[in-house]
């Protein structure tokens, strides 16, 4: 089979691989939409933390069930999209439930190769049926699924003001799904391609150019001087999460969804005198997936409105360079293979 590898950083490379064969508990999967998203592009770049190359990307991923071992309900050809995150089971996350943070968690496409191959062999427990859904909003559900968990953990409350840190396609997730919970939803970025998006496409009311000065007044004004009661970073830029905490209001909580490998340094007086909650979001479980899905089926989220690129798999190699690149506008991108 084919498969395009990222042979170490800035360099991508098709390669001829033996097709993966059946084994115990498995299911066979011939991927059919690829989605790229942040973790793929810093591991081209070089930046993702918990990462070795050569790897095969992919983990945003659907398909068509080629075949499969103890998968009770499933059948042949159906429409599928899987949970790419390989738990244990038995560690003290597993056994709270807590899947998406296992001890020894393996990602598809981040600590083993992903779904940028023909086929993909995958736990059969692992299986979501389409539900319906087509090919290309399954594979859109594990990106939404990162901000459905984030907005969960998160407990967002009705009326209170969330800042949103970073408008990406993680960003834009947390934001959708702030806004069903009925959150007063504020955006920052610095890219005001994708703040004219959250404004025009997704309809949100406040957005900050962080490019700019006075972000602190702006903040004091829309929240009637409370400032925000929850601050989000799904950004991952080092910068916006130090500054996050001096956004922060009294008895908030900062909810950490971008991943950042270098060290976070908060001032511990700023820090107490909020008796600020810290929290980090990882990953989505079984349980987010269900509600992503049930909040497309409902009409409540439109994942296609995300996606401005779509490149087959022959021309995805050349296209991680664009990708990118802010003059390039992206947003999502998905590698279609026929």
């Amino acid at each position: 089979m084919n498969a395009l590898v990222c042979t170490e950083p800035g360099k991508m490379e098709y390669k001829e691989l033996e097709d993966p064969e059946l084994k115990k508990g498995y299911a066979i999967v011939r991927i059919r939409k690829i989605c790229i998203c942040g973790t793929d592009l810093h591991a081209f770049e070089g930046t993702q933390p918990f990462f070795n190359y050569p790897r095969i990307l992919g983990h945003e991923l659907s398909g068509e069930l080629v075949d499969f071992d103890d998968a009770p309900g499933f059948r042949k050809g159906e429409s599928v999209t899987f949970l790419p995150y390989l738990n244990c089971g038995h560690c003290i996350a597993c056994r709270a439930g807590r899947t998406n943070c296992c001890v020894s968690l393996r990602v598809c496409g981040v600590h083993m190769d992903g779904g940028m191959v023909d086929y993909f062999a995958i736990p059969s427990r692992l299986l979501v049926h389409g539900q319906d859904l087509d090919l290309t909003e399954l594979a859109l559900v594990e990106p939404l699924a990162i901000g459905a968990h984030g907005i969960r953990v998160g407990n967002i409350q009705e009326r209170e003001f969330v800042l949103v840190m970073g408008a990406g396609p993680i960003g834009l997730s947390t934001i959708e799904f702030a806004g069903i919970r009925g959150a007063e939803v504020i955006v920052m970025d610095v890219n005001t391609h994708r703040l004219e998006f959250c404004k025009n496409i997704l309809g949100v009311s406040h957005i900050i150019d962080a490019g700019k000065a006075h972000v602190t007044e702006q903040l004091m004004d829309i929240t009637q001087g409370d400032m925000p009661s929850v601050v989000i970073d799904a950004s991952g830029n080092l910068k916006a999460i130090h500054s996050g905490l001096n956004y922060l209001a009294h008895g908030g909580r900062y909810i950490l969804i971008g991943l950042q490998k270098d060290i976070l340094v908060f001032s511990h007086p700023e820090f107490h005198k909020r008796e600020t909650t810290l929290m980090s979001s990882r990953n989505a479980t079984r349980e987010d997936f269900d509600y992503v899905m049930q909040s497309i089926q409902r009409g409540q989220i439109n994942p296609k409105a995300f996606i401005t690129n779509r490149v087959s798999f022959g021309e995805a190699a050349e296209g991680f360079p664009k990708w990118l690149s802010p003059s390039g506008k992206v947003i999502k991108v998905v590698i279609e293979k026929v």
